[in-house]
């Protein structure tokens, strides 16, 4: 019985332990963007705002420019996301279902890819866009941001194409249908766990990408939200107030998306790692 109850306390006293471990620092951000300025630079720590104000909040959204960088943000991230599933969808269906030349060696690609830090190649991509002469356009970070997540989206939809037994597909297309309206009509219903958690992968990355848009954006016209956390700083140093309240409505749209997604995305985070 000792040994039972040992088992069952120390698992959950580590859980809470790494509970607080992550969560605090978020507790943190949303209490500093209700404090006084004096409690935010107080030598004593104030973890409970009970006189909190909204002034943090007000500054942070009357920043020149706020609700363009919230459009932009939306649009690149969205349509990242978007046309990455559309082209994942295409090659994870070639991967998982025929049997080509170079299918391994495509494979090997797609994981190397993900494993690259984008961080890298931030110098080549500029002189890309130089050249081109889209600088400060959202159609590049759009490209480039698509880039970035559709590799996972490609391996992610692999593991759930191939988990996908092949009779299936087979007795559709014995009934009458195509192999396109088998894949629409019996496959795709069944990948809505891999599309749900590549698409919050997607977001989140797109959402929070810094350096390219730093580098290729310069008007602020063209920029996003992520450079609109760096606008907090006065004569006498950063607004720690507004920057932590530009921080909490920065993690609003990630934390709704999470929320919607977050029972099919877990499955489908474990799942889309299978053998084909």
């Amino acid at each position: 019985m000792r040994r039972s109850l040992a088992g069952r306390i120390w698992p959950n006293a580590l859980a809470a332990v790494l509970f607080v471990f992550f969560v605090f620092p978020v507790y943190w951000m949303v209490s500093t963007s209700f404090k006084r300025d004096l409690d935010i630079i107080s030598k004593t720590p104030v973890f409970l705002p009970l006189d909190g104000t909204f002034a943090h909040f007000s500054t942070a959204v009357a920043t020149a420019g706020f609700w363009t960088m919230v459009r932009n943000s939306f649009t690149v991230t969205l349509s990242a996301v978007v046309a990455s599933l559309l082209i994942a969808l295409l090659a994870s269906f070639a991967i998982a279902r025929m049997r080509f030349k170079g299918r391994k060696s495509f494979i090997v690609v797609i994981m190397l890819a993900q494993m690259a830090p984008w961080e890298v190649m931030t110098i080549s991509v500029y002189m890309i866009v130089r050249d081109a002469d889209f600088l400060n356009h959202l159609l590049p970070l759009t490209i480039f941001y698509m880039m970035m997540v559709l590799p996972f989206t490609i391996w992610t939809l692999r593991g759930f194409i191939a988990a996908v037994p092949r009779e299936l597909e087979e007795s559709a297309m014995v009934d009458g249908c195509t192999r396109t309206q088998a894949f629409i009509k019996v496959i795709f219903p069944l990948l809505a766990p891999g599309l749900m958690s590549t698409s919050l992968f997607g977001f989140i990355t797109a959402w929070n990408e810094f350096p390219l848009v730093l580098v290729l954006n310069k008007q602020a016209e063209a920029q996003t939200l992520p450079l609109w956390l760096t606008q907090f700083q006065t004569n006498v140093g950063n607004d720690w107030g507004a920057t932590m309240a530009a921080s909490t409505l920065f993690a609003i749209p990630v934390l709704i998306v999470f929320f919607f997604l977050q029972r099919k995305a877990v499955g489908g985070l474990t799942s889309g790692a299978v053998k084909g």
